[in-house]
């Protein structure tokens, strides 16, 4: 087996019928992983399955739910047997100034941003520790900047990536690696609508990003293929920008 070969290997990849998710989702399918998607729109769901390939499935699950989780690892494993490797992606956002937010809300986002991922991460481990797997937690650039239009979810994603670190610390001798992505701005339906609603903001992205553009959902799949496979056996609790150089800019 050579280090980026996934073949025979499992992955359930959460808010994988679009966007990020839907990219990672691709990179580990065509490295030879069978996929289960977990997402709340089923249509969504069966037109990502069918770029996916054969080897491909999706449960339709809200993953803010009580038993959301469970029942999309259940789902994984029911269908092809094993589970080797968790993306948690599904995350969502609402755009206001800080002051404006209710409590419903911030609650909203955190809860499916931070919450629903850690009791992912929950219902995978007994079945992770098997075989040793691995976890890919989706972060954002709002894991290290602050926005003024993002507070909710800019304390969500800066919390995944320190739990991601405890995970880390606590798995690491049963064999499964945590990480974290950070992706930088990608064209996704989510940032579309932030485009949307905050003015000036892809030009503002265009100016501090090295690469010169926007990125896109098949960025992400080289780092997910590579967090999932043997070749990071080594390597874990890191949190790593996919970003096109927007952090490292002045």
């Amino acid at each position: 087996m050579t280090a980026f070969d996934l073949t025979g290997k499992v992955a359930l990849v959460t808010g994988g019928n679009g966007g990020i998710g839907l990219g990672m989702a691709k990179g580990l399918a065509e490295a030879g992983a069978s996929v289960m998607v977990a997402g709340r729109d089923a249509e969504k769901n069966r037109r990502a399955v069918e770029v996916l390939g054969s080897k491909a499935d999706a449960i339709a699950v809200d993953m803010a739910q009580e038993g959301g989780a469970a029942a999309a690892v259940a789902a994984a494993v029911q269908k092809f047997g094993s589970l080797d490797i968790v993306v948690n992606n599904a995350g969502t956002n609402i755009r206001k100034s800080p002051q404006d937010y209710s409590l419903e809300e911030w609650h909203r986002v955190l809860n499916i941003n931070l919450t629903s991922l850690f009791t992912c991460c929950q219902a995978a481990y007994p079945h992770l520790r098997v075989r040793g797997g691995k976890i890919i937690n989706i972060g954002s650039m709002m894991s290290i900047f602050g926005a003024s239009f993002a507070a909710p979810y800019g304390a969500s994603k800066g919390g995944v990536v320190q739990l991601t670190k405890s995970l880390a610390a606590a798995w690491a001798n049963e064999n499964i690696q945590v990480n974290a992505v950070l992706p930088g701005w990608i064209d996704t339906d989510l940032t579309k609508g932030a485009r949307e609603q905050v003015k000036g903001l892809h030009e503002k992205v265009l100016a501090r990003t090295p690469a010169g553009r926007w990125g896109v959902p098949d960025d992400m799949a080289g780092i997910a293929v590579f967090l999932a496979s043997p070749a990071s056996d080594f390597i874990t609790g890191t949190a790593i920008p996919v970003d096109g150089g927007y952090a490292a800019q002045g």
